[in-house]
């Protein structure tokens, strides 16, 4: 998609796709508080009234970013719930983040929790935001370890909700290990430590 801008002076044309994805980039390593707006319109090669006028403020632009990381990087998290038994889809969801963060193209770690870490509280409203999403994240998972539970994929009387929440932290703490340095090979260990505590 191209967007042509017209700031003072000459007009300026630029691919607003691979300017977000530079964006992506860009808070993916530094987190939200730790990005500026000159580090950003210099990393997307435009000018700030060009940022405002095609994405809005950082806030709305860090979203877009965010969005764009679930439907990219991240899609894993969605297609691991497609998975036929509860355990595949475990064992898809510790294994996406593990490459994720271990891929030497890529910030070693995950945008969406280095952006919670590093937001401002509970009066930053992107703090809102991230709750909503992890709660989202949650729900999704636990309504797919239900119909595990209905299937009887996973033993009658399984806690979904504990069982979600189990995957969801282990996943959350396998990107801030690799953020403080852990290897691919320790993040495996983890992730082969939670499939065996997995119910059969």
């Amino acid at each position: 998609m191209k967007a042509t801008l017209s700031p003072p002076g000459r007009p300026r044309e630029f691919d607003t796709d691979e300017a977000l994805d530079r964006a992506m980039r860009l808070f993916w390593s530094k987190g939200f508080l730790g990005t500026s707006l000159s580090d950003l319109t210099e990393a997307m090669k435009i000018s700030r009234p060009s940022l405002y006028a095609a994405f809005g403020n950082k806030e709305s632009l860090f979203r877009r970013a965010v969005e764009r990381y679930f439907h990219g990087p991240a899609a894993y998290l969605q297609d691991a719930l497609k998975e036929p038994t509860a355990r595949k889809v475990v064992e898809r969801l510790l294994q996406g983040v593990v490459d994720l963060v271990t891929d030497p193209g890529l910030p070693g770690t995950c945008l969406w929790v280095h952006g919670a870490l590093s937001c401002g509280g509970t009066s930053d409203p992107l703090q809102e935001e991230f709750v909503k999403q992890r709660a989202q994240g949650h729900a999704d998972l636990r309504a797919r370890l239900k119909r595990a539970i209905a299937e009887g994929d996973l033993p009658a009387g399984s806690d979904a909700d504990a069982l979600a929440r189990f995957v969801q932290t282990v996943n959350f703490g396998l990107s801030v290990q690799a953020a403080t340095g852990a290897s691919r090979k320790e993040l495996l260990r983890v992730v082969a430590a939670a499939l065996q505590a997995w119910p059969h």
